[in-house]
């Protein structure tokens, strides 16, 4: 896989879209007799987006380039899409309108390092769960009650140190998720939105390839082409060693490099505020933060 996002993803992007849609969900009213398709036709989309068939129909087919903002502004309102996901579609719109080069060596290849400014606010947060994630989600630094809530990072293969692989490969994350599922396509919503973002990635289509190749669930998910960047919200666990607790997360990039952040967990109530306590007291002798080596990819 040389990169993670090319020309045909429009095509996909916006038949996935459209399959998702009936008429009515546009202000159209339904088409008499069976419907062939599920979702919208290519007419209908041209039509709510007022262009014509034949533009929209040799879009989708990958045999336009450089479709303007406003038709592209129009073809999301059309679609129903979110601000995320319209701007997805700007971005696999200008990846398949850029003449193909020699890519040369982006800055982009240089070794993940925890920012320090995110390492000093971890080192702070001794109670509460907190990691660094860098591109692709991999997992840069960590502090104990991370390390006891989702899983031994230090004892972890450095390559296997990556949140997305964590809910999507490793055979516990279905009973420590309550809602794993949930946590599943979010994950490969946040890579198909930094593929759009940065197709040339070498971490991020490392990430991608390996996923792609070990989990079927994952090649699923892909295909449904979903974008997201949720960075806060509510997480439930079964914890094999403290039970039940949910814990609201918040993520806090750096100013410096925004493909980096701050991962925070805090209690969502009090019951799971006494079940972190008693699972940092079970980890106590762990380390209180710990930082890849110098040079991770």
């Amino acid at each position: 896989m040389g990169n993670t996002s090319t020309p045909t993803d429009l095509s996909d992007f916006l038949r996935v879209r459209r399959s998702r849609l009936t008429p009515e969900d546009v202000g159209l009213a339904p088409a008499a007799g069976r419907r062939r398709v599920a979702g919208l036709r290519r007419e209908e989309v041209a039509r709510t987006a007022g262009i014509s068939v034949d533009y929209y129909t040799r879009m989708e087919q990958g045999r336009v380039t450089g479709a303007s903002p406003g038709i592209l502004d129009a073809l999301a309102t059309a679609l129903r899409l979110d601000d995320v996901e319209a701007r997805h579609l700007h971005r696999l719109a200008g990846a398949g309108s850029r003449p193909r080069r020699r890519r040369a060596a982006p800055v982009e290849e240089r070794p993940q390092t925890a920012r320090p400014i995110l390492r000093t606010m971890l080192e702070s947060l001794h109670g509460m769960p907190a990691l660094v994630m860098g591109r692709g989600m991999t997992v840069l630094a960590w502090n104990r009650a991370a390390a006891a809530l989702l899983g031994d990072f230090a004892g972890m293969d450095p390559a296997d140190r990556n949140l997305a692989k964590l809910i999507l490969l490793h055979p516990g994350s279905r009973s420590l998720y309550a809602h794993r599922d949930v946590c599943a396509r979010e994950a490969v919503a946040y890579l198909r939105l930094e593929a759009g973002r940065y197709p040339d990635d070498p971490v991020l289509t490392s990430v991608v390839s390996e996923l792609a190749l070990r989990s079927a669930e994952f090649r699923t998910l892909w295909a449904e082409h979903p974008v997201q960047d949720k960075t806060s919200g509510t997480k439930a666990f079964h914890h094999p060693v403290v039970g039940e607790l949910r814990v609201t997360y918040e993520t806090l990039r750096a100013a410096d490099d925004p493909r980096q952040a701050l991962l925070v967990h805090t209690p969502a109530d009090s019951a799971s505020s006494d079940a972190l306590r008693l699972l940092l007291d079970w980890t106590a002798d762990a380390p209180a933060t710990a930082v890849l080596p110098h040079g991770h990819r």
